[in-house]
């Protein structure tokens, strides 16, 4: 149930500090859906973080993708107890803080989706064309590919709070003025969302017609079904944590004094989070390498094993 009260605006005399002000207000909704994304969300996300690091080694390109997503993940989910307070009822909270931490999420967001455009591109990749030293070649420039898109990523996010965000009255439940306008909506939906999309629906198939014409499919070696179950799920999470987002903010470009939409919008940012939860389900705990660890790391220490074992 929420209990909601109109916010005050606190200013001290030289406009130097700006609090929010909605002690009154209580979502238990928001409260339970945030506390269990950090919860699970930390838990495996860190259990996939240090597993990778184990395979410093053996890096391959895919590891490395699946490292940047992990610590974007993890940045985000440190954010989630400041939006716990928030929705319990202590939302006293300073403008520049509420501005960080919409940056951070904005941030996740689109390292995310570019982040997994990028595994399903590598793992295409890979299958596809497994001699070709040219795109061996490309696939090695994995590390300079997440420095980019971290810059990308923030440096594209910054001016939505460099606009006129200033004077709301609200902090996580403000209308996103800067999202909405029109030369801002639509070439997020194409860059931001749209050519991700294709690029991994494109990138999905590719990969499954390379695993079918493969002669090790025609044998018990490769389980093509599960390959295309993986697949399947994966495309299903990316359209669950970010289509409705996207939706929503081309709908709100278009009436901007909707109630409903802004409160579905707010829905939408909690699945933009609970991503953080499915990245490990769809991405790391499918992996094969990944799985080979937990198995080997949990068997040490439940048996005595010897060298050679």
């Amino acid at each position: 149930m929420t209990r909601q009260v109109h916010a005050q605006v606190k200013m001290s005399g030289n406009n130097s500090s700006t609090f929010y002000d909605d002690s009154n207000k209580v979502s238990v909704m928001h409260v339970c859906i945030y506390a269990f994304i950090f919860l699970v969300g930390l838990v495996f996300n860190l259990t996939a973080l240090v597993v990778f690091c184990r395979q410093s080694k053996s890096r391959s390109q895919t590891i490395t993708y699946m490292t940047n997503l992990a610590l974007a993940d993890i940045l985000l989910i440190l954010t989630l107890p400041v939006r716990i307070y928030y929705y319990s009822g202590f939302s006293k909270l300073p403008t520049g803080l509420c501005d960080a931490l919409g940056l951070i999420l904005k941030a996740n967001m689109y390292s995310s989706i570019l982040l997994l455009t990028c595994i399903s591109c590598d793992r295409c990749m890979a299958v596809t064309f497994p001699m070709s030293t040219r795109v061996q070649g490309w696939r090695k420039k994995a590390p300079f590919v997440c420095l980019g898109i971290w810059i990308l990523t923030i440096g594209a996010s910054i001016p939505i709070y460099l606009s006129q965000q200033r004077s709301r009255s609200h902090c996580f439940d403000e209308f996103p003025v800067y999202a909405t306008q029109s030369y801002v909506v639509y070439p997020t939906l194409l860059l931001g969302f749209g050519i991700p999309f294709v690029t991994m629906l494109v990138s999905s198939w590719g990969l499954i017609r390379a695993v079918q014409k493969s002669i090790v499919a025609q044998t018990n070696l490769v389980d093509s079904k599960k390959i295309r179950r993986m697949i399947a799920a994966s495309l299903i999470i990316f359209l669950i944590s970010f289509l409705p987002y996207h939706v929503l903010i081309l709908l709100l470009s278009l009436r901007k004094n909707s109630n409903p939409l802004l409160t579905a919008y707010r829905y939408s940012l909690m699945l933009a989070c609970l991503n953080t939860v499915l990245d490990p389900i769809a991405y790391y705990f499918t992996t094969d390498t990944f799985r080979k660890n937990m198995y080997r790391d949990t068997t040490q220490r439940m048996l005595p094993l010897n060298s050679q074992s």
